[in-house]
């Protein structure tokens, strides 16, 4: 069984937001799925996908602080400054954490670990609606 979804996500401040929910949400097949794979690419370059602690807000802070600090807006040598302060360290940002994640499927539900969640990493002040792709693959029960 093959299904393909896509799915368009609000505005979100900058940030890292948990969209584990939405994306379960959004796909009606995945409750029929014995054993498969989700995968979920983001169709943007300036946001970006990740899996991590999904019960502390400190977390998605942290990664919030860390990144800012790794990769600043406006850093003078970048020379990509058309579309804001924000941009080309939003490109970065979003290249370091990557555009898909590749997720277990088992009895009807994603295989995640008890503290884990998909979290979309919005790196602008202003990056507007995303859509993700999520498709499914696996043994219908």
């Amino acid at each position: 069984m093959w299904a393909q979804h896509t799915l368009t996500l609000p505005e979100r401040r900058r940030g890292f937001h948990l969209i584990t929910r939405e994306i379960v949400g959004a796909i009606s097949e995945l409750g029929r799925t014995r054993a498969g794979l989700l995968h979920v690419f983001i169709q943007h370059t300036s946001a970006s996908l990740t899996l991590n602690e999904n019960a502390s807000p400190d977390v998605r802070r942290d990664f919030e602080t860390y990144f800012n600090h790794a990769v600043p807006d406006g850093w003078a040598p970048f020379q990509h400054t058309l579309e804001g302060p924000d941009d080309m360290a939003a490109h970065i940002k979003a290249s370091l954490l990557g555009p898909s994640l590749t997720l277990p499927v088992q009895n009807g539900r994603l295989a995640l670990g008890t503290w884990q969640g998909v979290y979309l990493c919005e790196h602008r002040d202003h990056g507007g609606p995303r859509r993700l792709v999520l498709t499914l693959t696996g043994e219908v029960m």
